[in-house]
């Protein structure tokens, strides 16, 4: 055998050895992408929640901090309420899902100077999550202020 008879050999082993594996390849990558789409579509809601989880908690503690400085200006028998409300107002601006919101105000004295605790608290709903089977967490922020005795109404 001449050298180009034996590389004309090899030149068709190897078109028939691809060729062969080429056929049995067929498909493979519609397996892949029905096997691996549950798996991405899984990530990227474990993605949102997080996201929706985070942000959340950052619209919850801005609710308080609003919270905690209306009722810091406001006098001691309308603290509670100016509280509640500046929590909720900034809650629904801020189109957060909280259900059932609560807002629980405390008043600290301390070596004559008074300051005022907001506590919101809520449950994050997990609307559109359904296949992650997560349920609704409760989240909770608190903010202090000092009461500001020039500026509350008396």
């Amino acid at each position: 055998m001449s050298v180009i008879d034996m590389v004309g050999t090899e030149m068709v082993a190897t078109r028939v050895l691809r060729t062969t594996t080429h056929r049995r390849d067929h498909g493979s990558a519609a397996v892949e992408l029905v096997l691996l789409t549950p798996v991405l579509v899984a990530l990227l809601l474990f993605v949102v929640f997080a996201g929706r989880a985070g942000e959340g908690m950052s619209e919850l503690r801005h609710a308080a901090d609003q919270g905690a400085r209306a009722a810091s200006q406001a006098s001691r028998t309308r603290m509670t309420d100016v509280a509640r409300r500046a929590v909720l107002s900034d809650l629904e601006a801020s189109g957060l899902s909280c259900v059932d919101p609560s807002v629980a105000v405390r008043i600290h004295t301390a070596s004559g100077a008074q300051s005022v605790t907001v506590t919101v608290g809520c449950s994050i709903s997990n609307q559109g999550l359904g296949l992650l089977g997560v349920n609704t967490r409760p989240v909770q922020a608190s903010s202090t202020e000092i009461i500001d005795r020039f500026r509350s109404d008396r």
